[in-house]
């Protein structure tokens, strides 16, 4: 508890620790899902002041790079903490539907996070961005794609098996389970999928 407690403490680390080259973020988001849906995707890259898209696409998808701000918003309450981990790289690719209700979520709080919020202060806005219908509503199932081999989700975690986001069995394990902020409108499952398909960034 007083290690947690601590690092509520923290102040961010610069922001420039979580950014990267342009050419490396554009490969590892392509990682993120395969060729045939990466390839005619829109891709966003991580500035100064949140993501800006740096490839357009045409078939609807957005892959991205979250980093530790995409952290459960409210459970499991020990993995908010990672917004202070400027290591965190979650290659990510959302389908059309996701890319209309999830990605907003996450570039929300990825401003906050720029702005100093720290992950009570994310939670409150998140919450009152919902209610007030500053956010779209979770109301159709939304998929997303993380199969990249170069994922870095948390120390001690590192890359993760390849999965789909789209409960009942144990948290991490191989079978599908529910995993961020269970009983919310922003309910994470995760399904893994075999090793062998996770993709490395070119």
């Amino acid at each position: 508890m007083w290690f947690l407690l601590y690092l509520a403490s923290l102040p961010y680390p610069p922001l420039a620790d979580y950014l990267m080259p342009r050419d490396a973020e554009l490969a590892l988001a392509r990682s993120a899902a395969p060729a045939t849906v990466t390839d005619h995707a829109t891709i966003k890259v991580l500035t100064r002041t949140g993501y800006e898209i740096a490839v357009n696409g045409d078939n609807g998808f957005v892959c991205l790079v979250l980093r530790g701000w995409s952290a459960p918003t409210f459970t499991p309450a020990q993995f908010r903490q990672l917004v202070y981990d400027a290591k965190v790289r979650g290659p990510i690719c959302y389908n059309p539907v996701a890319a209309r209700t999830v990605l907003p979520y996450q570039e929300l709080k990825a401003r906050l996070a720029i702005a100093g919020k720290d992950p009570d202060e994310i939670a409150a806005a998140v919450k009152d961005a919902y209610a007030d219908g500053k956010l779209p509503k979770m109301e159709q199932v939304a998929f997303a794609y993380m199969f990249s081999a170069d994922m870095y989700l948390a120390p001690g975690v590192g890359a993760f098996h390849p999965h789909v986001m789209v409960g009942g069995n144990p948290f991490g394990g191989p079978l599908p389970f529910v995993s961020d902020d269970a009983g919310t409108p922003f309910t994470v499952t995760v399904i893994p999928v075999d090793h062998a398909l996770a993709i490395k960034a070119q």
